[in-house]
């Protein structure tokens, strides 16, 4: 078979690309489902939906019967830098990851640690069907380590997001660093619509909102804000309310998680149109809140979803989809039965959280090109067809299918703005044997500078003598025992 993702006798380098047969969720305003239908990609872009397409001579048919289409999905917030680490911190609470990255060794990374995990996460992102990744990257101790950073996302063929963010220093003094500006500067031109940039820092609620240089250099630099917002021992409403007061609230503001927050703090956001990334996961295993998927609905706020770290979770948006659903029914199961109700239609259904995978990260992105497969919009696809297992059939409810039958391994081809980058279950150009040698660097290099037994401790390690609890960021003296302020009802204000 020819080379699935170029044509050497176009001018852009892409084959055209007929998917045929497939069930369609288009994911438009109607949330469409085509049964037995074709997508047509040529170039770039959707070019057509539709039952038995006309499609170019030289087009690339990918058998989609009994299969899933549907648009590529999308990551908010995933902390690339530490897939290096991947399952080190499976038995970790959220304090752990603060001793770990925070306090003690985050600052060990050197610049090519950052971009082993940055491509390894990468590619990962791709396998399962991830399109468009946000790399929370709070790792970026120096202008190398962001060079590096992206250079490893502009090697892999996804759409990614580098969200610019340094934790072992206070925001407002990195975001003033013209060194960092002129890196903004330098890699943001010509960069196109494949990668993007965002400013990542959290805010400590401190009265002095010291935080609020960096919220005017994002202004001055034209970036939205990523910010850990609501999440228990680091961040809560005073940082909201400091952020509102001052008009640093947009439509653009990401707020993470947004787990313990109370009702005043969700009408701010809900108010100047901000939006929540969930990472049901981690909410549920870290520590952050219990996922506050039912607050958002109730205050209209809009959801995307994400992995957070592959240090704990995996990378795929499956896992987050199931877990959201099973977080927020089990939360409503258990309310009911406190009350001595019994729940008899579940609020949160499979279709929404596949919206939230898919639409929902692009409107948080504000890519209204993306979420979606609709004719012009870019071709971001993924093909979800697994002949060779029992659970591809019988393909009854397709939203039911995606969020609890689908997995990884069941991702059959994907496209990233029209190129095919996975076909027939395997990546396109993955180097994985490099990559692994890569990583083998990383991990003996991290190993020997922690030593074997500080290496093995890690993975269940010992709190420091510092308080840890009141403030992870150590930036900062300012405490406040309001992020730790006991909840009002079993699952916070207003459940």
């Amino acid at each position: 078979m020819s080379d699935p993702v170029a044509d050497p006798g176009s001018k852009s380098g892409r084959r055209p690309v007929v998917i045929r047969g497939g069930t369609v969720l288009t994911m438009d305003g109607s949330h469409r489902v085509l049964e037995g239908a074709d997508v047509l990609v040529v170039g770039d872009r959707i070019a057509a939906l539709g039952e038995r397409l006309q499609a170019p001579g030289d087009a690339l048919e990918v058998d989609a019967a009994g299969g899933i289409v549907m648009p590529g999905m999308i990551d908010t917030h995933r902390h690339m830098w530490q897939t290096a680490m991947r399952g080190y911190g499976a038995d970790w609470t959220l304090t752990q990851y603060f001793v770990w990255y925070y306090l003690e060794h985050g600052r060990i990374f050197r610049p090519e640690d950052v971009h082993a995990g940055n491509l390894l996460s990468a590619w990962e992102s791709l396998d399962a069907g991830v399109t468009t990744t946000v790399d929370w990257s709070h790792g970026l101790q120096s202008v190398d380590h962001a060079e590096a950073a992206v250079d490893a996302l502009v090697a892999v063929p996804g759409r990614f997001v580098l969200a610019y963010g340094n934790i072992q220093a206070a925001p407002w003094e990195w975001t003033a660093d013209p060194a960092v500006r002129a890196f903004l500067e330098r890699r943001r031109t010509g960069a196109g619509d494949m990668l993007g940039f965002q400013l990542a820092f959290d805010v400590t609620g401190d009265p002095s909102f010291p935080e609020k240089a960096a919220f005017e250099a994002a202004r001055e630099l034209g970036l939205a804000v990523t910010t850990h917002a609501g999440v228990w021992g680091a961040t809560n409403d005073a940082g909201i309310q400091l952020m509102y007061e001052h008009g640093f609230m947009t439509p653009e503001t990401v707020y993470v998680h947004a787990a313990t927050l109370a009702a005043d703090s969700y009408h701010r956001i809900a108010a100047t149109g901000g939006s929540a990334s969930v990472s049901t996961e981690s909410e549920q295993s870290a520590g952050q809140g219990y996922p506050p998927t039912w607050q958002l609905r109730r205050h209209q706020i809009p959801v995307s979803l994400s992995m957070d770290t592959s240090v704990w979770w995996s990378g795929d948006l499956f896992s987050a989809m199931r877990t959201t659903l099973g977080a927020d029914r089990a939360r409503e199961h258990l309310e009911a039965h406190v009350r001595g109700e019994t729940v008899t239609h579940a609020h949160l259904r499979a279709e929404q959280v596949v919206e939230w995978a898919t639409t929902g990260g692009a409107r948080a992105l504000g890519r209204g090109d993306l979420g979606s497969l609709e004719p012009g919009k870019k071709a971001d696809v993924v093909v979800i067809k697994n002949d060779a297992s029992p659970v591809s059939f019988p393909l009854l409810n397709p939203y039911g299918h995606v969020a609890f039958q689908a997995q990884r391994g069941d991702v059959h081809t994907v496209l990233v703005d029209g190129r095919v980058v996975k076909h027939e279950h395997r990546l396109v150009g993955a180097d994985l044997a490099g990559l692994r040698r890569r990583l083998d660097s990383t991990v003996e290099y991290l190993r020997s500078r922690l030593g074997e037994d500080s290496w093995r401790q890690g993975m269940n390690p010992e709190l420091p003598d510092t308080e840890v609890l009141d403030n992870p960021y150590q930036y900062t003296e300012y405490k406040s025992d309001t992020t730790r302020t006991a909840r009002a009802t079993l699952f916070g204000d207003g459940g």
